[in-house]
């Protein structure tokens, strides 16, 4: 039987289009031999020239087989599954229900186990959310009824699209948006949300040319509506003791200009405010913004040691309680960030476990819990970590994480070098137009929702109204013999 011409034709361009490609596989392999051999940079690809290449592909594909084929659903970090799939399914507004059983072992120290009761408030029965109002004393206070907020994520750390999402969807939510230390950007302003104007020790949006406060360029800020409070980071939970970073290929010319630094640089803040040297420092430069500004006016830090904070209690009693901060933002020490040295993150500061009850308690000793209202962040992305943090003390929680979930993270630990996949912290235009910012507002909507409705849920169990009644006696912590007790038992010791 004889072929068709075209039949031969399509053979004869197979066998070349083969031939092809063995050759240059060929001539690629021999060109990655003698560059392997030839370099000595890398021992195991001199040693095992082709092949050692390998190993650096399965480095690099590690934590994506840990993520989706080996790890347990709860057990890796910094996240694990079954937090980041409620925050997936709350976002996106599809069945928050589980089955069979949980997953939880509920019998592993520090464990959070609250107390149901015998009588629980009716699902049916809706009683308003207490309000709550951060500097009273300020020409223009702020109050509001929401408990979890958006937590510091600047322009700069996330995308124009992944900023402009947050700020529509804390709009819907009616809860704030902090701005992080980046200065504020027309992104955050685009939603018409309350906003937190973080500034930072290099003072983006609001210095002048030696780098201190500018009283002109604050007042300019609170002018705009939107921005109901300032924020003072001294320190930061992921990396205490560093100032905030930007690497250089993630400075476009619109973020150079908003900071006000050269494009393509990195972005070192210093890892302290130049006018701060000690605690009487901190409330003068409280007071300058909060004059300045007429808005309510807090610090940000987390904690190590706490005795600083025990002297500015001793110089605020010496002045008067008005010239306390109206909030203090607490950070964790498992916090996160867009880029911080491992031995910082991994290594200093405590976890707001350990340094939440010791503020609270301070703050009491010294009469000062219901002057300086408390804003607790660090890994809160879940409903019974909101309740926890509220039992032990707490006026408020913000997250960034768990919203930058609802905006799509799959945290593949890329933020710092501009590859995010999925449009969050990279400023390649390719990669952001996977995020569409009116989709994904509707997401961190739902998301702060059903943050507060399952809040509410936990609460009406524990058979208190509001979420803001629960106390340390709702809850227990399990302990290294795997009985639980009272958090108010169990917290007592911290600061004595």
């Amino acid at each position: 039987m004889q072929l068709q011409p075209w039949i031969l034709w399509g053979i004869d361009l197979f066998a070349g289009l083969f031939l092809m490609l063995f050759w240059a596989v060929i001539i690629g392999v021999m060109y990655m031999y003698i560059a392997d051999k030839l370099q000595t940079k890398q021992a195991i690809r001199h040693n095992y020239p082709v092949i050692g290449r390998f190993r650096y592909l399965f480095e690099k594909q590690g934590e994506f087989f840990r993520q989706y084929f080996f790890a347990n659903d709860r057990e890796e970090l910094p996240f694990n599954r079954a937090e980041r799939s409620w925050v997936y399914r709350a976002a996106k507004n599809v069945e928050r229900t589980i089955a069979f059983g949980s997953t939880q072992p509920l019998d592993k120290q520090g464990s959070i186990l609250f107390l149901n009761s015998a009588f629980p408030i009716s699902d049916h029965i809706h009683v308003a959310p207490a309000t709550v109002t951060v500097g009273e004393q300020c020409d223009v206070p702020y109050t509001t009824d929401k408990i979890c907020h958006i937590s510091a994520m600047s322009f700069g750390a996330l995308s124009r699209p992944a900023i402009t999402a947050l700020s529509h969807g804390a709009a819907k939510a009616g809860c704030w948006l902090n701005t992080g230390e980046g200065g504020l950007s027309p992104h955050h302003l685009k939603g018409n949300c309350d906003l937190v104007f973080q500034i930072g020790t290099a003072k983006y949006g609001v210095r002048n040319a030696e780098g201190h406060l500018d009283n002109e360029k604050l007042k300019q800020v609170a002018a705009n509506p939107q921005v109901k409070m300032f924020e003072i980071k001294l320190s930061q939970g992921a990396k205490p003791g560093k100032g905030g970073i930007l690497p250089g290929l993630k400075v476009t010319e619109e973020i150079a200009n908003i900071r006000g630094i050269p494009i393509g640089e990195d972005s070192i803040s210093p890892n302290g405010h130049i006018e701060i040297t000690c605690v009487a420092d901190i409330l003068d430069m409280v007071a300058q913004v909060r004059n300045a500004t007429g808005k309510p006016t807090g610090i940000k830090a987390v904690i190590g040691d706490i005795t600083w904070i025990e002297d500015m209690c001793e110089e605020i009693a010496l002045r008067g309680f008005e010239h306390a901060p109206d909030f203090f933002t607490l950070d964790s020490a498992d916090g996160g960030t867009g880029a911080a040295p491992q031995a910082l993150m991994d290594n200093v500061g405590l976890p707001l476990r350990e340094s939440l009850p010791r503020l609270v308690d301070l703050l009491i000793q010294k009469g000062l819990r219901q002057r300086i209202k408390i804003i607790a962040t660090g890994k809160l992305v879940m409903p019974s970590y909101v309740a926890w943090a509220l039992a032990t003390g707490a006026d408020f929680i913000a997250s960034a994480r768990g919203n930058m979930f609802a905006l799509g993270c799959i945290q593949s630990l890329q933020c710092n070098k501009d590859t995010c996949p999925t449009g969050i912290t990279t400023h390649d235009k390719r990669l952001q137009r996977g995020l569409d910012p009116k989709d994904k507002s509707t997401r961190v909507a739902n998301y702060n929702h059903f943050l507060h409705y399952d809040l509410t849920m936990i609460a009406h169990s524990c058979g208190v109204n509001d979420a803001r009644q629960l106390t340390r006696k709702h809850a227990h912590i399990v302990i290294s013999s795997g009985v639980s007790v009272s958090l108010d038992k169990h917290y007592k010791h911290l600061i004595n």
